[in-house]
Parts: structure tokens; C-alpha cells; sequence
């Protein structure tokens, strides 16, 4: 078993006046809280009692210029199109708005575009065909805020656009020129919580067109009234498949759409979908959502289109939802054998570039849904911003994944005269590159990183939030640290290291995994270290410190605890 070269940050106690102020809450919550940069009583409190006022959307920048042009729209009976993109978020964005805008009335259809033909955001050809079919009125969900020349396009054939999106956002001067443009990361926008997923705009807005309709009355003088809180079991999926982080309002809306998600009033598709993933509904959380439903909803896009996904989102019956699920979780089981291929062919060339920074790698045989997928999971083995691309014959597309310290949508600014198009976050992002350009990217990008990264940024860290001793290994302790659930992006499921546990047993189970039984001599604890079979190289040493995160595992019928292994070192005497 080889020692691990990851660096253990184990975080500062937290400060005793702290404590003290709040004499109610348990000293570990108050720990892991504090960890998570909340610094006063209040801070802790609210985020204990899991209410968020949100602002009103009308606190959005272009909001009132968004809900004025589609309330014209739906009284004139024009034509509209939600524009999506086919990853999880934009899918369950354009569901949520196309349901929004027809309950209003809207004469409104979907429009995705297919990653293979197409590749993501808006293109010119989508625009002129729907243009051609008559509409007027488009409304983007997820994309959009870096296309000007297809926005002015679609303004030339007599198209309105409207722009919500999430994306970072670029300089005025570079903005699209849409009738309106919905972002809270644009310069100038006042909304406070600026981190929203595409789906979680797309609420915002049909919370707007909600509120002004049912401010007013029908022809009978009495209201019709709709609620957006309906569409959060949408926006929940949606935000946690893209990864946005789970404070403030994203894990409001995140706790209130799983109360529907695991309600009698689920709708058809969701109950297909959690039944396919073999979910128990009542129990789903957010871990639940990403690693069960998220992947099922992205496989269609990565590998057929992403309009199947939507359909099973929109199903009005239960057989319609069941074999619609089916079928996306065959795909999404093609897609996982595909993946492990392609990574193995991946990993051999990325081995060849650890003297840089980032990693860039480039062929034709890396599917254009999966190269997301492979760039993650070379970033997670070696610990450096990674780019995967798929060549085609004259351009090719790309997508990468970054680690902190290394905002990627940044660096690809640097290189915006090299790009056809881009998009993205700090810590992920895609584009679409000419080959006779790709050289000149690859050499660009690795000279931004051997300037913004130093060799320690490249050493992975895994930042401890307190140490528990064996005997707080309880069921007891579970249902303590579920108070801070949903757990995701900057709220993660709490790390802890505990010392000097005894191996009693140590296999390798599926093809790269530790099953390990461990105890301290009184407690003894199931424990699963995922990926790190590799480690296992001779004898085990006989007490070992470990990392962990702690939860509950459900197996035959029977719930034990189970910690989930990080990393770990011989116990030091």
C-alpha cells in the first residue's frame, strides 16, 4: 500500500466567544459551519433553519424588459421558442419555461440543439429554421450570453431574443444586442446571489411573468393564479447537475424541490426516472439526484438528443414516463462503458504532459458528448486543469475542467482570437476551435498556466473540517450533520480525519475499489475507498489514519454506517 501524496488541511478550532453565543447548537455543526466561511451567530442560524428570502426577480437586470415583450407576445399569439442546451440544466430549464409560458397561454415550443450536428449555444442555422417556421419571439434557457453575431442574425429576419442565461458574463460592450438579457453575473446587476443555474434563471423569470399575471384578472374579474414554487422539483435537478454551488438561494431552492420530488405529487416522469435509477422515493436527496437522475437526463444529449430527456420531464402518463426512462438508462449505461474506454486511451497521453500545467489532449476518437466526463475525471487523477477535444475535419470542439486557482472561461478569454465560439464557469467550460488554430491554443493555454499556477496549486488538498474520534461514529452523528443537507458545491459532505484505526479486513471489490473493516477496538465500521485499489501494493499496515466522510449505506434490506475513504496513512505513533 503506497503513501498517499495529497496534502491533509485540517481546519482551525473554531473560535471559543463563537461557541459561546450559540449555547443550542453542537459544537461540531458550529465547527463544520464555520469552515464553511460563516462567522457569525446569525450567519450559523440561518443557514440551520434553511430559509433564504430570495429576492424578488424583478431585482434582475432586464427582468421588467423579459416580462413585458412575452406578455405581448402571449396576447398577440405569436409564435415563441425556448431555446435550451442538451446537459441536464438547460433540459430541465427548457421544460420549466416551456410549461411556464403555455400555462400563461403561450404558443411556445422547444427548441435543443443536437451536440454532434450542432454543438452547444445558439447557431445561426437553428435560427433561420425557426425563423422560416414562424417565430417571433425566442427566449434562451442556459445559453446565449456570448452569442452577439446570432443574436443580430436572428434580429435581421424580424426575431426577438431574449437572453437568460447563467454563463460568466462578457464586457458590455460585448454583450448581444436582445431585446433583453436575464443574468445575474452581467455587469450592473443588482441581484445579490449571483451563482443561479440556467434552470434556476429560468425560475426566476417565470416567477416574474407568475407574479404580473396573477396581479391581474380575466375577463370574468377573477384571477387565475399559477405558482412557480410548482416548477422547483425542475430546478432542483437542474441546479444540482450543474454543479453550482449549494449556498444561500441554490440550496433553498434545492431543499424545496426535493419535498416535491419525494411527494405523492412527483410528477410522471420523475417517478419513472427515480424508479429507473432504483431510488427510494421518500429518500431522495441531493447526492440522489446527482448520481442517479442527473446522469440519466444528460445521457440522451450526450449520445442521441437531449429532446428525450425533455419529453420524459413533460410526460402526461405513466406508461409514456416509464418507457422513456427505460430508455434513458440504457443510454446512460452505453454511455458509461463508452467513458471507461475512452479514459483509458486518455489517461496513457495526458501521462505524457505532467511536466505542464494543464492538460491538453486532442483526437478524433473522443465522443463529443463524453469529452466533458473524461476531462473531469483526468483533472480528479491529476490534479491539473484538463481539456479534452474531439478533432473534426476543419474545426473541433473542446470541453474542460479546471481546478481553484484557475478560473478556465478567464484563460479562454486570453485566447478569444483562436476560438470560434466559448462559454462556460470558472471551473468548467467548452469551445469550438479551428484546427489550424489548435497548436497555437494548446501552446497559449499552457503558457496562461505556467503563469497563474505554481507547482504547490498542483498538489491535490483535501481540507479536513474536524477531527471525530471513533466513538462520534454513530447513526447519532448522521442525523446531526443532515441538518446541513442538501450538501453539494461549497457546502460538501463534512470531511473528517479519525486516528488510529486497526484494519481488520482489506479487499479489492468491483474493479478498482477498497472494501476495508475498520476499528478502534470498542466501534467497528464498514468503509468503501473508491478508485484506490491501486494502493493496495504488499501488506497492510495494521492502523492507519483516514479521511472520510460518514453516512448511512442500505444493502439487502439491512442500513449500516459506512464511512466513504478519502485518503489514509499509517497511523503515526
Amino acid at each position: 500500500m503506497t503513501s498517499s501524496s495529497t496534502k491533509w488541511d485540517i481546519a482551525p478550532r473554531v473560535p471559543e466567544q463563537l461557541a459561546r453565543r450559540l449555547p443550542d447548537v453542537p459544537a461540531l455543526l458550529i465547527q463544520i459551519l464555520y469552515n464553511r466561511g460563516l462567522r457569525t451567530a446569525p450567519e450559523l442560524e440561518a443557514f440551520l433553519s434553511g430559509e433564504y428570502k430570495a429576492d424578488q426577480p424583478f431585482v434582475m437586470k432586464g427582468m421588467h424588459k423579459a416580462v413585458a415583450r412575452i406578455r405581448q407576445a402571449i396576447r398577440a399569439g405569436e409564435q415563441m421558442a425556448v431555446y435550451g442546451d442538451f446537459d441536464a440544466d438547460g433540459v430541465t430549464a427548457t421544460a420549466l419555461m416551456v410549461t411556464a409560458l403555455r400555462s400563461l397561454g403561450g404558443n411556445v415550443r422547444p427548441y435543443i440543439p443536437d451536440r454532434l450536428g450542432e454543438s452547444y449555444g445558439l447557431n445561426t442555422k437553428a435560427i433561420a429554421q425557426l425563423a422560416q417556421d414562424g417565430v417571433r419571439l425566442l427566449v434562451t434557457v442556459d445559453c446565449g450570453i456570448r452569442a452577439p453575431e446570432e443574436v443580430a442574425f436572428g434580429n435581421s429576419l424580424g426575431m426577438d431574443i431574449i437572453i437568460t442565461d447563467h454563463h460568466t458574463a462578457p464586457a458590455p460592450e460585448g454583450l448581444p444586442p436582445a431585446v433583453a438579457i436575464v443574468n445575474p453575473q452581467q455587469q450592473e446587476c443588482p441581484y445579490p446571489f449571483k451563482r443561479l443555474a440556467g434552470v434556476g434563471v429560468a425560475f426566476k423569470l417565470a416567477d416574474a411573468l407568475f407574479r404580473v399575471h396573477n396581479n391581474c384578472h380575466d375577463s370574468t374579474g377573477e384571477p387565475t393564479r399559477f405558482e412557480a414554487d410548482d416548477l422547483l422539483d425542475l430546478v432542483a435537478m437542474g441546479t444540482v447537475a450543474d454543479v453550482v454551488p449549494l449556498r444561500e438561494e441554490n440550496r433553498y431552492l434545492v431543499r424545496q424541490g426535493l419535498q416535491i420530488i419525494n411527494s405523492r405529487q412527483a410528477r410522471a416522469g420523475v417517478r419513472a426516472l427515480v424508479a429507473e435509477a432504483r431510488l427510494k422515493p421518500g429518500q431522495i436527496d441531493s447526492e440522489g439526484i446527482g448520481y442517479g437522475l442527473a446522469p440519466r437526463l444528460n445521457a440522451a444529449g450526450r449520445l442521441e438528443s437531449a429532446l428525450k430527456s425533455y419529453e420524459l420531464l413533460l410526460s402526461e402518463t405513466d406508461e409514456e414516463a416509464r418507457a422513456l426512462a427505460a430508455s434513458l438508462g440504457e443510454i446512460n449505461r452505453r454511455r458509461q462503458d463508452m467513458t471507461r474506454e475512452l479514459l483509458e486511451t486518455a489517461r496513457v497521453e495526458a501521462q505524457t504532459m505532467l511536466d505542464e500545467r494543464i492538460c491538453v489532449i486532442a483526437g478524433a476518437e473522443y465522443h463529443a458528448g463524453l469529452v466533458g466526463l473524461i476531462a473531469g475525471r483526468l483533472r480528479e487523477e491529476f490534479h491539473r486543469p484538463s481539456i479534452v477535444i474531439r478533432l473534426g475535419e476543419q474545426a473541433s470542439r473542446g470541453s474542460a475542467r479546471s481546478i481553484p486557482g484557475f478560473h478556465i472561461t478567464r484563460a479562454l478569454d486570453k485566447c478569444k482570437s483562436l476560438l470560434v465560439r466559448y462559454g462556460g464557469h470558472a471551473m468548467a467550460a467548452g469551445f469550438e476551435v479551428r484546427n489550424s488554430d489548435l497548436e497555437a491554443l494548446k501552446s497559449r493555454l499552457q503558457a496562461i498556466a505556467r503563469e497563474e499556477l505554481t507547482e504547490e496549486d498542483l498538489v491535490p488538498t483535501i481540507r479536513v473540517d474536524a477531527e471525530l474520534p471513533a466513538e462520534q461514529i454513530t447513526f447519532d452523528t448522521v442525523d446531526l450533520l443532515g441538518r446541513l443537507a442538501p450538501f453539494g458545491t461549497d457546502n460538501e459532505r463534512p470531511v473528517f480525519l479519525t486516528r488510529d484505526l486497526t484494519v481488520r479486513q482489506c479487499r479489492v471489490v468491483g474493479k478498482d475499489h477498497l472494501k476495508l473493516l475498520l476499528t478502534d477496538g470498542v466501534v467497528v465500521v464498514d468503509a468503501i475507498a473508491f478508485r484506490q485499489a491501486a494502493r493496495l501494493d504488499g501488506e497492510v499496515p495494521q492502523a492507519i489514519d483516514v479521511i472520510h466522510t460518514l453516512s448511512r449505506h442500505e444493502w439487502n434490506g439491512r442500513t449500516n454506517l459506512q464511512l466513504v475513504v478519502k485518503d489514509f496513512r499509517p497511523s503515526q505513533p
